[in-house]
């Protein structure tokens, strides 16, 4: 990657045109950033997505069953359940089944709120911390472009769900296997499993589109850039382990 930073864009481009340069002219959509910082059109496809993804998993798994394989991958938990009366274990597990469906199919509201935080974090850090240029809504801007390869992922995922993916074998963590995590026997430490999931071709993919995005924007350097990019997201994922240790 060269460290070369675009000023302008010679010619406005369209919502489509940024979607489809994400993928194959990054540099361009992020350069077109400076010149207007919306983000409607990544928001759209988040949203169809989700539903799409979420339709899949209520019809080939259905709730009940993602939530039982959930607790499946935590054996205390798994022994506490199986520990109550049937009727409240059939009460709580209507419950969580509810929950479940409500927050993937809400998920894209989770999406806007971490984007919003993470945002904010590389904003200051750039800024601040390295005399970067660039607004906040650019840097969101850019969060939600870069985050678009990873709609490929759940794609990957419902495909898999409508070509016979098995039941007992779906996580919806981790959907797909475009981790290393999802290749870890199922004995594996928590944490591991934790941390390897986040080893992701497509989590990968979208922090090196944040780097050029955000050396774009910030008119720094994409070394400087991948400093505050990455050192966040490896910080998140280091503190959504230890999490993870805490509870084995």
């Amino acid at each position: 990657m060269t460290d070369a930073v675009p000023q302008s864009t010679a010619v406005p481009l369209s919502e489509g045109q940024r979607i489809v340069d994400t993928f194959v002219a990054p540099s361009k959509t992020f350069t077109d950033i400076l010149r207007k910082s919306s983000w409607w059109g990544p928001l759209v496809i988040l949203i169809v997505m989700g539903i799409v993804f979420s339709f899949a998993v209520q019809t080939k798994v259905g709730w009940v069953k993602v939530f039982e394989n959930n607790i499946h991958q935590s054996p205390k938990q798994e022994e506490k359940f199986a520990q109550m009366p049937p009727d409240q274990l059939a009460t709580t597990k209507a419950i969580s089944a509810k929950v479940t469906a409500g927050f993937t199919y809400g998920y894209w509201v989770i999406v806007l709120i971490f984007t919003a935080v993470s945002s904010l974090l590389v904003w200051a850090t750039v800024n601040f911390g390295f005399g970067g240029t660039a607004k906040y809504g650019q840097i969101y801007a850019v969060s939600m472009y870069a985050s678009l390869v990873m709609n490929i992922k759940f794609i990957l995922a419902t495909i898999a769900l409508f070509a016979g993916l098995a039941a007992d074998s779906f996580l919806i963590s981790n959907p797909v296997g475009t981790n290393i995590g999802f290749y870890l026997s199922s004995d594996a430490p928590k944490w591991l499993m934790t941390f390897c999931t986040h080893l992701d071709i497509f989590e990968i993919w979208s922090l090196i589109l944040s780097v050029i995005g955000v050396a774009i924007v910030a008119k720094v350097k994409r070394g400087t850039a991948a400093v505050a990019v990455i050192g966040w997201w490896l910080l998140t994922v280091l503190a959504l382990t230890g999490a993870a240790l805490a509870q084995s």
